[in-house]
C-alpha cells in the first residue's frame, strides 16, 4: 500500500490527510457534544440529531442570503449572527420536541429511537418542501477564503482552521458550563441520582427540557460550522448520525473527554485510510475496530462512576 510512494510523498499525504481528519474531527465533536448531552445525560436515543444540525445549516444559509441581499457591506460578519440564530432556533425546536414527545418516553429507549426516527423523516421532507431537493451552499466571506502554504505540497485552508478554532471554543464552553453553571450542576445531579436531586428541590422535568434543548442547540451550531466546509441538503444530516453515535458510544456516553478523544481517533483513522482505500472500506475497517474494542471495554474509552 505504501510501496508506490516515496518518503517525501508519504509525509505530505499523512500531513494533508491528518489535517483533513482534523476538519472531520471538528464536525464529529460539534455533533457529538450535543448527542453526548442528550444520550449520555438523559439516555435518549435521538435519531433526529442530524436533522437538527441541518436546521442550523439552513438557518445559516438564510442568514447569509439576507446579509448578501440587504447588508452586503457587513457580509463578512454574517456567520456570527447566523450561529446565534441557529442555536436559538434549534434549541427552541428541541425544547418543543422534548415537551411534546420525549418526556412521555423516558426509560423507553426503543420508543425514543422510533419516535425520533419518525421525526427525522418528517424534518427531511419539510426541508425538501421548503428548500427543495437540491443542495444549497453559502458564499464564504473574503477573510475565510484561501489557504496557508506550509510547504510546496501542503496547504491548509483558512475555513478549516476557523472551524477547528470554533470547535475548541465551543468544547471549552460546554465543559465549563457543565462544571460551573447552575444548569450543568443540576444536570450532573439528576444523572447521578434523579430521586435525590428531586428531593433537594431540583425541577428534574425542567432540567431534562433544558438539557435536551441545549444538545439540539449545539447541533445547530454544528450545522453552522458545516456550511463552512460543505453544501447542505435535506438528507445531509444522515451522513453523520451513525458516525456521531459511534463517537459517543466509543468515547463513553457520559464523558466529554471521551467524546473528544473518540472523535479524534475515529476521524484520523477514517481520513487516512480513505486515501489508500475506498471510502466504504475505510468506514468498515473503522467500524470493525471500534466494535472489537467495545467488546473488550463496553463502557467506552472513558466512563463515569455514578450511583444507580
Amino acid at each position: 500500500m505504501f510501496a508506490d510512494y516515496s518518503i517525501t510523498e508519504l509525509t505530505s499525504i499523512f500531513a494533508m490527510q491528518g489535517f483533513a481528519g482534523l476538519i472531520l474531527f471538528s464536525v464529529f465533536v460539534l455533533m457529538a457534544l450535543g448527542l453526548a448531552i442528550i444520550f449520555g445525560q438523559m439516555g435518549v436515543i435521538n435519531m433526529a440529531h442530524g436533522e437538527f444540525m441541518i436546521l442550523g445549516a439552513y438557518v445559516t444559509y438564510l442568514t447569509s442570503s439576507l446579509f448578501a441581499e440587504y447588508l452586503p457591506s457587513v457580509y463578512g460578519s454574517y456567520f456570527f449572527i447566523a450561529m446565534i440564530f441557529a442555536f436559538i432556533v434549534t434549541a427552541a425546536l428541541g425544547a418543543l420536541v422534548e415537551w411534546s414527545i420525549i418526556r412521555h418516553l423516558y426509560k423507553r429507549p426503543l420508543d425514543t429511537l422510533l419516535a425520533t426516527w419518525g421525526l427525522s423523516l418528517i424534518l427531511q421532507q419539510l426541508y425538501r418542501t421548503v428548500f427543495g431537493a437540491r443542495e444549497v451552499g453559502v458564499t464564504l466571506p473574503d477573510w475565510l477564503m484561501g489557504s496557508y502554504a506550509l510547504s510546496d505540497s501542503i496547504e491548509i485552508p483558512i475555513n478549516g482552521l476557523f472551524v477547528m478554532g470554533l470547535t475548541i471554543f465551543i468544547t471549552v464552553g460546554v465543559a465549563l458550563m457543565m462544571q460551573k453553571s447552575r444548569l450543568g450542576k443540576q444536570t450532573r445531579a439528576v444523572v447521578q441520582n434523579r430521586p435525590m436531586a428531586a428531593a433537594v428541590g431540583i425541577n428534574t422535568e425542567k432540567v431534562d427540557r433544558m438539557t435536551f434543548a441545549l444538545g439540539c442547540g449545539i447541533a445547530g451550531i454544528a450545522g453552522s460550522a458545516f456550511t463552512m466546509i460543505g453544501s447542505t441538503g435535506p438528507t445531509s444530516g444522515q451522513l453523520y448520525i451513525v458516525d456521531t453515535f459511534l463517537v459517543v458510544v466509543f468515547g463513553g456516553a457520559s464523558s466529554l473527554i471521551g467524546t473528544v478523544a473518540s472523535a479524534f481517533t475515529i476521524s484520523q483513522a477514517q481520513s487516512t485510510m480513505e486515501f489508500f482505500l475506498s471510502g466504504s472500506t475505510a468506514k468498515v475497517l473503522t467500524l470493525l475496530t471500534v466494535v472489537g474494542i467495545l467488546m473488550l471495554r463496553p463502557q467506552g474509552l472513558f466512563s463515569l462512576k455514578i450511583r444507580r
